[in-house]
Protein backbone atom coordinates (compact mmCIF):
# COMPACT_ATOMS: atom_id res chain seq x y z
CA UNK A 1 0.00 0.00 0.00
CA UNK A 2 1.43 3.26 -1.19
CA UNK A 3 0.49 6.36 1.64
CA UNK A 4 1.32 9.57 0.85
CA UNK A 5 0.83 12.65 3.94
CA UNK A 6 0.73 15.86 3.40
CA UNK A 7 1.45 18.64 6.24
CA UNK A 8 0.50 22.49 6.03
CA UNK A 9 2.13 24.06 9.30
CA UNK A 10 5.54 23.80 10.00
CA UNK A 11 5.21 23.08 13.58
CA UNK A 12 3.63 19.92 13.36
CA UNK A 13 6.60 18.25 11.58
CA UNK A 14 8.50 16.08 13.94
CA UNK A 15 4.94 15.92 16.03
CA UNK A 16 5.55 12.69 18.01
CA UNK A 17 1.87 11.50 17.35
CA UNK A 18 2.70 12.03 13.67
CA UNK A 19 5.77 9.96 13.66
CA UNK A 20 4.45 7.27 15.75
CA UNK A 21 1.92 6.93 12.95
CA UNK A 22 3.79 7.00 10.10
CA UNK A 23 6.47 4.55 12.06
CA UNK A 24 3.01 2.22 12.53
CA UNK A 25 2.12 2.23 9.12
CA UNK A 26 5.84 1.79 7.63
CA UNK A 27 6.12 -1.90 10.15
CA UNK A 28 2.64 -2.83 8.31
CA UNK A 29 3.97 -2.75 4.83
CA UNK A 30 3.16 0.71 3.76
CA UNK A 31 5.04 2.38 1.35
CA UNK A 32 5.27 6.29 2.77
CA UNK A 33 6.68 9.62 1.49
CA UNK A 34 5.54 13.21 1.86
CA UNK A 35 3.62 15.25 -0.65
CA UNK A 36 4.27 19.58 -1.01
CA UNK A 37 2.81 19.93 -4.00
CA UNK A 38 0.80 18.56 -6.91
CA UNK A 39 3.72 17.27 -8.70
CA UNK A 40 5.27 15.06 -5.85
CA UNK A 41 2.36 12.93 -6.09
CA UNK A 42 3.42 9.67 -7.06
CA UNK A 43 1.13 6.90 -9.09
CA UNK A 44 -0.62 4.11 -7.72
CA UNK A 45 -0.79 6.61 -4.38
CA UNK A 46 -3.54 4.72 -2.52
CA UNK A 47 -4.57 7.50 -0.01
CA UNK A 48 -3.22 11.11 1.19
CA UNK A 49 -3.47 11.51 4.90
CA UNK A 50 -4.00 15.27 5.91
CA UNK A 51 -2.46 16.22 9.30
CA UNK A 52 -4.01 19.51 10.63
CA UNK A 53 -7.38 21.03 10.24
CA UNK A 54 -10.05 21.35 7.64
CA UNK A 55 -7.96 23.90 6.05
CA UNK A 56 -5.15 21.37 5.36
CA UNK A 57 -7.49 19.40 4.11
CA UNK A 58 -8.68 21.49 1.66
CA UNK A 59 -5.11 22.45 0.76
CA UNK A 60 -4.27 18.37 0.32
CA UNK A 61 -7.79 18.49 -1.99
CA UNK A 62 -5.96 21.32 -4.06
CA UNK A 63 -3.26 18.89 -4.36
CA UNK A 64 -4.83 15.58 -5.10
CA UNK A 65 -8.43 15.35 -5.51
CA UNK A 66 -7.71 15.82 -9.57
CA UNK A 67 -5.71 12.47 -9.52
CA UNK A 68 -8.76 10.94 -7.64
CA UNK A 69 -7.04 9.68 -4.65
CA UNK A 70 -8.72 9.63 -1.51
CA UNK A 71 -8.09 11.75 1.41
CA UNK A 72 -8.33 10.96 5.13
CA UNK A 73 -7.56 13.73 7.16
CA UNK A 74 -6.40 13.18 10.79
CA UNK A 75 -7.43 16.20 13.22
CA UNK A 76 -4.66 18.96 14.58
CA UNK A 77 -6.88 21.62 14.53
CA UNK A 78 -10.18 22.76 16.21
CA UNK A 79 -13.50 22.00 14.65
CA UNK A 80 -12.58 18.82 12.17
CA UNK A 81 -15.62 18.08 9.87
CA UNK A 82 -13.50 17.18 7.07
CA UNK A 83 -10.12 16.21 8.88
CA UNK A 84 -12.08 14.66 11.86
CA UNK A 85 -9.97 11.03 12.56
CA UNK A 86 -7.40 10.60 15.87
CA UNK A 87 -4.05 9.95 15.13
CA UNK A 88 -4.23 7.32 17.98
CA UNK A 89 -6.53 5.17 16.08
CA UNK A 90 -5.32 5.84 12.36
CA UNK A 91 -3.09 3.35 11.32
CA UNK A 92 -4.74 0.21 13.16
CA UNK A 93 -7.71 1.43 11.24
CA UNK A 94 -5.85 1.62 7.68
CA UNK A 95 -3.73 -1.26 8.00
CA UNK A 96 -7.23 -3.78 8.85
CA UNK A 97 -8.84 -2.08 6.15
CA UNK A 98 -11.97 -0.52 8.38
CA UNK A 99 -12.17 2.53 5.93
CA UNK A 100 -14.39 3.39 3.10
CA UNK A 101 -14.19 5.96 0.86
CA UNK A 102 -17.04 8.39 -0.17
CA UNK A 103 -17.70 10.83 -2.80
CA UNK A 104 -18.29 14.52 -2.41
CA UNK A 105 -19.88 16.94 -5.24
CA UNK A 106 -16.92 19.90 -5.80
CA UNK A 107 -17.52 22.80 -8.03
CA UNK A 108 -16.04 23.83 -10.58
CA UNK A 109 -15.74 27.71 -11.35
CA UNK A 110 -14.89 29.64 -14.78
CA UNK A 111 -14.22 33.13 -14.81
CA UNK A 112 -14.60 34.46 -18.12
CA UNK A 113 -12.21 37.38 -19.34
CA UNK A 114 -10.18 37.13 -16.43
CA UNK A 115 -6.75 35.96 -16.28
CA UNK A 116 -5.77 34.60 -13.17
CA UNK A 117 -2.08 32.67 -12.88
CA UNK A 118 -1.50 29.37 -11.31
CA UNK A 119 -5.73 29.31 -11.34
CA UNK A 120 -7.29 25.75 -9.84
CA UNK A 121 -10.71 25.99 -10.77
CA UNK A 122 -12.65 24.27 -8.58
CA UNK A 123 -13.52 24.20 -4.54
CA UNK A 124 -14.55 21.94 -1.80
CA UNK A 125 -16.58 23.65 0.65
CA UNK A 126 -17.85 27.20 -1.18
CA UNK A 127 -17.21 29.91 -3.92
CA UNK A 128 -17.68 33.92 -2.58
CA UNK A 129 -17.86 37.00 -3.92
CA UNK A 130 -16.70 39.84 -1.72
CA UNK A 131 -16.35 43.31 -1.66
CA UNK A 132 -12.69 44.20 -1.86
CA UNK A 133 -13.26 48.03 -0.30
CA UNK A 134 -15.54 50.13 2.27
CA UNK A 135 -18.67 50.38 -0.75
CA UNK A 136 -21.24 47.86 -0.29
CA UNK A 137 -21.08 44.93 -3.14
CA UNK A 138 -24.12 44.07 -5.34
CA UNK A 139 -23.96 40.42 -6.54
CA UNK A 140 -26.19 39.89 -10.04
CA UNK A 141 -27.36 35.69 -10.06
CA UNK A 142 -28.66 33.99 -12.71
CA UNK A 143 -30.18 30.17 -11.82
CA UNK A 144 -30.37 28.14 -15.28
CA UNK A 145 -31.03 31.10 -17.42
CA UNK A 146 -33.69 32.91 -14.51
CA UNK A 147 -32.00 36.21 -12.94
CA UNK A 148 -32.73 36.36 -9.21
CA UNK A 149 -32.95 40.21 -8.12
CA UNK A 150 -29.64 41.81 -6.72
CA UNK A 151 -28.02 40.62 -3.43
CA UNK A 152 -26.35 43.95 -2.39
CA UNK A 153 -23.90 43.47 0.99
CA UNK A 154 -20.69 42.64 1.99
CA UNK A 155 -20.67 39.74 -1.13
CA UNK A 156 -22.28 36.31 -1.61
CA UNK A 157 -21.29 32.64 -1.50
CA UNK A 158 -21.93 29.24 -2.98
CA UNK A 159 -21.40 26.34 -0.93
CA UNK A 160 -21.82 22.56 -1.28
CA UNK A 161 -23.25 19.91 0.63
CA UNK A 162 -19.77 19.65 2.31
CA UNK A 163 -19.47 23.25 2.77
CA UNK A 164 -22.84 23.81 4.73
CA UNK A 165 -21.12 24.16 8.04
CA UNK A 166 -18.17 26.08 6.67
CA UNK A 167 -18.66 29.66 5.57
CA UNK A 168 -22.33 29.51 4.67
CA UNK A 169 -23.39 28.44 8.46
CA UNK A 170 -21.50 31.45 9.24
CA UNK A 171 -23.49 33.66 7.03
CA UNK A 172 -26.72 31.83 8.36
CA UNK A 173 -27.41 29.55 5.97
CA UNK A 174 -28.75 25.92 5.96
CA UNK A 175 -27.40 23.23 7.09
CA UNK A 176 -27.17 20.05 4.99
CA UNK A 177 -25.85 16.49 4.99
CA UNK A 178 -22.16 16.61 2.93
CA UNK A 179 -23.20 13.79 0.32
CA UNK A 180 -26.95 15.87 -0.42
CA UNK A 181 -26.62 16.65 -4.08
CA UNK A 182 -27.51 20.72 -3.88
CA UNK A 183 -25.78 24.30 -4.16
CA UNK A 184 -26.89 26.83 -1.02
CA UNK A 185 -26.73 30.35 -2.31
CA UNK A 186 -26.50 32.79 0.38
CA UNK A 187 -25.95 36.45 1.62
CA UNK A 188 -22.91 37.88 2.97
CA UNK A 189 -24.36 40.30 5.50
CA UNK A 190 -27.24 41.47 3.12
CA UNK A 191 -28.40 45.06 2.57
CA UNK A 192 -31.89 43.67 1.83
CA UNK A 193 -34.31 42.51 4.17
CA UNK A 194 -36.25 40.44 1.48
CA UNK A 195 -34.06 38.26 0.11
CA UNK A 196 -33.00 34.95 1.99
CA UNK A 197 -30.42 31.81 1.48
CA UNK A 198 -31.96 29.49 -1.48
CA UNK A 199 -31.33 25.76 -2.20
CA UNK A 200 -31.03 25.20 -5.48
CA UNK A 201 -30.18 21.49 -7.30
CA UNK A 202 -26.76 20.62 -7.84
CA UNK A 203 -26.80 20.12 -11.11
CA UNK A 204 -27.99 23.74 -11.73
CA UNK A 205 -25.83 26.58 -13.78
CA UNK A 206 -25.03 29.26 -11.52
CA UNK A 207 -24.08 32.64 -13.33
CA UNK A 208 -22.81 35.56 -10.98
CA UNK A 209 -21.62 39.26 -11.55
CA UNK A 210 -20.55 41.90 -9.28
CA UNK A 211 -21.17 45.55 -9.28
CA UNK A 212 -19.18 47.96 -7.35
CA UNK A 213 -17.89 51.47 -7.67
CA UNK A 214 -14.54 50.34 -7.04
CA UNK A 215 -14.02 48.55 -10.19
CA UNK A 216 -12.75 45.46 -7.91
CA UNK A 217 -14.28 42.48 -6.16
CA UNK A 218 -12.43 39.52 -4.03
CA UNK A 219 -13.15 35.72 -5.92
CA UNK A 220 -12.81 32.85 -2.39
CA UNK A 221 -12.62 29.60 -3.42
CA UNK A 222 -11.88 27.26 0.03
CA UNK A 223 -9.02 28.86 1.45
CA UNK A 224 -7.66 30.45 -1.60
CA UNK A 225 -8.44 34.39 -2.68
CA UNK A 226 -8.25 36.58 -5.86
CA UNK A 227 -8.77 40.07 -6.89
CA UNK A 228 -11.21 40.43 -10.47
CA UNK A 229 -12.57 42.98 -11.67
CA UNK A 230 -16.73 43.16 -9.97
CA UNK A 231 -17.55 43.13 -13.63
CA UNK A 232 -16.45 39.87 -14.42
CA UNK A 233 -18.71 37.05 -15.56
CA UNK A 234 -18.23 34.07 -12.93
CA UNK A 235 -19.95 30.29 -13.72
CA UNK A 236 -20.22 28.02 -11.02
CA UNK A 237 -21.01 24.61 -12.23
CA UNK A 238 -19.96 20.69 -11.11
CA UNK A 239 -16.37 19.58 -11.08
CA UNK A 240 -15.83 16.47 -13.47
CA UNK A 241 -14.58 14.86 -10.44
CA UNK A 242 -15.57 14.22 -6.83
CA UNK A 243 -13.56 14.70 -3.65
CA UNK A 244 -12.80 11.26 -2.54
CA UNK A 245 -12.76 11.30 1.42
CA UNK A 246 -11.84 8.26 3.26
CA UNK A 247 -14.16 7.85 6.55
CA UNK A 248 -12.58 5.56 9.36
CA UNK A 249 -15.61 2.55 10.79
CA UNK A 250 -19.25 4.74 10.45
CA UNK A 251 -19.09 8.22 9.63
CA UNK A 252 -21.76 9.97 11.37
CA UNK A 253 -22.63 13.61 10.52
CA UNK A 254 -25.46 14.20 13.05
CA UNK A 255 -23.38 12.76 15.45
CA UNK A 256 -20.50 15.66 15.10
CA UNK A 257 -23.07 18.52 14.83
CA UNK A 258 -24.29 17.48 18.17
CA UNK A 259 -20.24 17.42 19.12
CA UNK A 260 -18.98 20.25 17.93
CA UNK A 261 -21.37 22.55 17.63
CA UNK A 262 -23.32 20.95 20.28
CA UNK A 263 -26.54 21.07 18.01
CA UNK A 264 -30.04 21.13 19.82
CA UNK A 265 -28.16 20.97 23.29
CA UNK A 266 -31.38 21.94 25.60
CA UNK A 267 -31.53 21.89 29.02
CA UNK A 268 -34.93 20.30 28.82
CA UNK A 269 -33.69 17.55 26.78
CA UNK A 270 -31.67 15.92 30.09
CA UNK A 271 -32.20 12.66 31.15
CA UNK A 272 -32.43 12.71 34.86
Amino acid sequence: MKIGYFIKKQALKGEARIETLLSELSAGGASIYEILTRECVQPNTDMVLSFGGDGTFLSAAHRVSEAGIPILGVNFGRMGFLAANFAEVTAEAILSGRWSVEELDMLQVSCYGVDIPDYWPYAVNELSLHRSTAEMLGVDVEIDGSPLPTYWGDGLLVATGAGSTAYNLSAGGPICLPSAPVRMITPVAPHNLNLRPLVVPGNAEIMLRGRSRSGKMILSQDNRSYIIPSAALVRVGTAPFPLRRVSLGKSNFIDALKSRFFWGQDVRNTVE
